[in-house]
């Protein structure tokens, strides 16, 4: 027998939590305007996904962020402290990897409620639930590139899965936005819809899937990744190597500076 398990408050600072019966909303949330990755983030994202999976008192996860945006991405100071000292970096590596593989074990069907911008490692995890309702007014995008690393947190494993590689080539190596409307027409997410709709369409889909039995939801869901872990167990060694490559470089540091200071960066190629 299963020992039960629930998810708590106290052993988070960058989540949030809240029960309706059996659907658990996880809401990211942090000091930081945009709810940028920091330190502590990142570390709570490589292991929340395990305990939402663990807590028996939920059958259905919506995970969402507080705020004006849902997660746009690394925090700049947090940048800089790894440009510094490499081994913060290095240090990442096995979270890195695991808040991808975690987010594919999951059995429980997830759906993100995308309030605002998605941004790298935001977008990454936003696009790896199960299904994305976005408010039209956000943006979504990996813009790895642009602050001179690779897109090595899973964006290059599940943006091709999602719009074919071409476009997603082109939109992972200009690191352009998207916005909402654009992203539902590429297919890269279910619905954009007016703000003042999210939460009525999230619930349709939350009916939708109670309408159904559990274990035949669960493991639907499971059959279909298994070529998603697959990919992941294939590519995020590398994919977190090159990433972590990419931040020894000159211009990893040039593209931070000028991306802070809002200048056209001095890149050398180095």
């Amino acid at each position: 027998m299963t020992t039960p398990f629930a998810i708590t408050q106290a052993s988070y600072s960058r989540f949030t939590f809240e029960r309706d019966g059996g659907v658990l909303t996880a809401a990211i949330t942090s000091d930081h305007p945009v709810n940028g990755v920091d330190a502590a983030m990142h570390e709570e994202l490589g292991r929340v996904f395990t305990d939402l999976q663990r807590d028996s008192e939920s059958d259905i996860i919506i995970l969402t962020g507080k705020g004006r945006a849902f997660c746009a991405g690394g925090d700049f100071d947090w940048f800089d402290e790894q440009i510094s000292d490499q081994s913060k970096f290095r240090g990442i590596a096995w979270e890195a990897k695991r808040i991808v593989t975690s987010i594919l074990d999951m059995e429980k069907p997830m759906i993100c409620r995308l309030n605002g911008a998605a941004a790298g490692l935001g977008a990454t995890i936003a696009l790896l639930c199960d299904m994305i309702v976005s408010v039209e007014t956000a943006q979504i995008g990996d813009p790895h590139v642009k602050v001179g690393l690779v897109a090595g947190d899973g964006g290059a494993v599940i943006w091709p899965q999602l719009v074919g590689f071409a476009k997603a080539k082109e939109l992972l190596m200009t690191g352009d936005l998207l916005t909402a409307a654009e992203a539902q027409k590429l297919g890269l997410i279910n619905y954009a819809v007016p703000a003042e709709e999210l939460d009525a369409k999230v619930a349709e889909l939350v009916g939708k899937l109670q309408g159904n039995p559990k274990w035949a939801v669960r493991w639907t869901k499971t059959v279909t990744n298994i070529p998603l872990r697959a990919l992941a167990a294939q590519m995020m060694d590398a994919s977190v190597g090159w990433e972590s490559v990419s931040n020894y470089l000159n211009d990893r540091k040039e593209a931070v500076d000028a991306f802070r200071e809002r200048r056209k960066p001095d890149l050398t190629g180095e």
